[in-house]
């Protein structure tokens, strides 16, 4: 929801078009239609950083299940890469950039609170704002660019410190609520989402949630989102009054999942740049 889109011009229409970002919010107007299982394998578009792990334009899984929840997408997605290795290459052992990797279920689950405090000995609950956060992060020499929201101090501490050390196939669990605006909130926990991103290798393979199936809670978040970007340099993004029609129609509870097929590639042929597969 917070990505960049590349913009154009339809010059017979005179009007302003976007390249998709994500096929989420129509794929789950499918499921106000009745469709309890859909899934694209298609192109997306970025208009961001540029890495060894991020390309412009690249190939995405995305699939949205009713009834589950993203303890269930857990499950489904061991299973379904374990899978692919498996059909792919005949053994679900892999070796990467020099490590010998088990795809075979069942693979570490572990909270972005137990990931933060084990790899940097920081427990971010103990700071209730972005501005104390920031400054013990700063503290111990990391990154903390000013204007961060606490959220996205916490995904930065999860991508600097965290991630590089997720060699075997990890869940990390229980985003921060303020980087998840499509993610049911934690009955438990407000300020947390059930959301997951999984890791192998040291790369971010894919993202997934418990989708937020509340209208009311959704306009919320949407306006939410709004006020978090409005002084960045970036035009805000509409709120999405389809979508939110849509879901007031009545989308079941459902859980979803979006992986870079690229990114899988990258892994099973250990290569070590995106433009390479």
């Amino acid at each position: 929801a917070a990505a960049r889109p590349f913009t154009t011009f339809h010059n017979q229409l005179k009007q302003e078009l976007f390249l998709r970002i994500s096929f989420e919010l129509y794929l789950k107007r499918l499921l106000v239609g009745g469709y309890e299982r859909v899934y694209e394998i298609g192109r997306d578009f970025r208009n961001e950083g540029v890495s060894y792990k991020h390309n412009p334009e690249f190939t995405q899984l995305e699939f949205y299940a009713a009834y589950w929840d993203y303890r269930d997408v857990m499950d489904f997605t061991e299973r379904m890469v374990a899978y692919a290795a498996q059909e792919t290459l005949g053994t679900t052992t892999i070796v990467y950039d020099g490590n010998e990797i088990d795809l075979s279920p069942s693979w570490t689950r572990l909270t972005m609170r137990e990931a933060i405090k084990q790899f940097v000995e920081i427990d971010y609950m103990e700071y209730d704002n972005a501005e104390s956060l920031g400054a013990a992060i700063r503290a111990i020499g990391g990154h903390a660019p000013e204007g961060a929201s606490w959220g996205q101090l916490v995904d930065g501490l999860l991508g600097e410190y965290v991630e590089p050390n997720l060699i075997q196939p990890t869940f990390i669990t229980d985003f921060p609520r303020d980087i998840s605006p499509l993610a049911k909130a934690k009955p438990d926990d407000p300020l947390h989402v059930e959301r997951f991103e999984y890791f192998i290798g040291g790369l971010e393979m894919g993202n997934a949630f418990t989708e937020l199936n509340d209208p009311l809670e959704q306009r919320k978040r949407f306006e939410q989102l709004q006020e978090l970007f409005t002084n960045e340099d970036d035009e805000i993004n509409p709120i999405d009054e389809d979508y939110i029609r849509a879901m007031a129609y009545g989308m079941p509870p459902n859980g979803g999942f979006g992986t870079g097929i690229d990114r899988l590639a990258m892994l099973f042929t250990d290569k070590h740049s995106i433009r390479e597969v």
